[in-house]
């Protein structure tokens, strides 16, 4: 089985048919609703007072030296299909990995967020949000999102930073580099993210190309985002430049400014 196959138009899958969250939760949890974005769907969970966030997707084909082979999952699988898993940030988070015949993975996540519980434990949910992926596909029970008009949704980030414009924040003759989804691109040091955001914005605000926006740096990144739609439920855009000499600093977010305020005025 490919993911094609499985999964249909990577671009409008809607990643919270894949969860099972009766599954996941089993008794004695408290789950709040699960919330689509374009590339992932994500659910919080409680028991005995540790806070867990179970996450389904991105799609992903890019190498990955933390996985490794899991012959310890003892769900059936459909024919081509395998499961691995993640040696990454395993202290508080169990990564599982199902990839297709054609090698495109979909990635499932358990994380504590609070205080850590015992790692079988958040194991064993995530082993349990893989087999209830693998059966909703199986049964063709995959849905899809439905875009309104001017939803960025419906937008392809890639040719928005395709432009002479962004050269010095991208670095020079660099190449488009779309995701599977469709929903983000990566230009050398600058890519365009679209998603839909859970989370209330904070921060201080800005006018960047005609719109409000937030600027924050994290690492070696520096992030403008800026949001449509009411809060909750808004979907979100974030420019993002990274710094390849160390972190980033206010060369890095001065370009990022730059690279929003040609970006922005473009979405819908």
């Amino acid at each position: 089985m490919t993911a094609v196959n499985a999964l249909g138009d990577f671009g409008t899958i809607d990643y919270c048919s894949l969860l099972d969250l009766p599954r996941v939760t089993g008794a004695g949890q408290v789950a709040q609703p699960p919330g689509p974005s374009f590339e992932w769907c994500r659910a919080q969970l409680t028991e005995n007072n540790v806070h867990r966030v179970v996450m389904i997707g991105p799609l992903s084909t890019d190498v990955d030296p933390n996985l490794k082979p899991y012959d310890s999952y003892i769900g059936s699988t459909p024919s081509g299909v395998s499961v691995q898993q993640s040696a990454f940030n395993t202290d508080t988070t169990c990564t599982r990995v199902i990839t297709f015949a054609d090698g495109i993975r979909l990635n499932l996540s358990v994380t504590d967020v609070t205080t850590p519980g015992p790692a079988d434990a958040r194991c064993a949910k995530a082993d349990a949000a893989v087999g209830g992926a693998l059966a909703a596909i199986t049964a063709g029970k995959v849905g899809r999102l439905a875009f309104p008009d001017k939803s960025w949704g419906r937008v392809d980030p890639c040719p928005l930073i395709e432009t002479h414009d962004l050269d010095a924040a991208s670095g020079p003759e660099t190449k488009l580099a779309p995701a599977l989804s469709g929903h983000s691109c990566i230009r050398g040091k600058v890519s365009l993210r679209l998603s839909v955001d859970q989370a209330a914005a904070q921060g201080p605000t800005e006018a960047l190309g005609g719109r409000e926006a937030r600027v924050s740096t994290s690492g070696a990144f520096c992030t403008v985002d800026t949001a449509q739609g009411p809060p909750g439920r808004s979907e979100k855009a974030e420019l993002i430049v990274v710094e390849t000499a160390g972190d980033a600093n206010d060369a890095t977010c001065a370009a990022a400014r730059s690279a929003a305020a040609v970006v922005f005025p473009k979405l819908p």
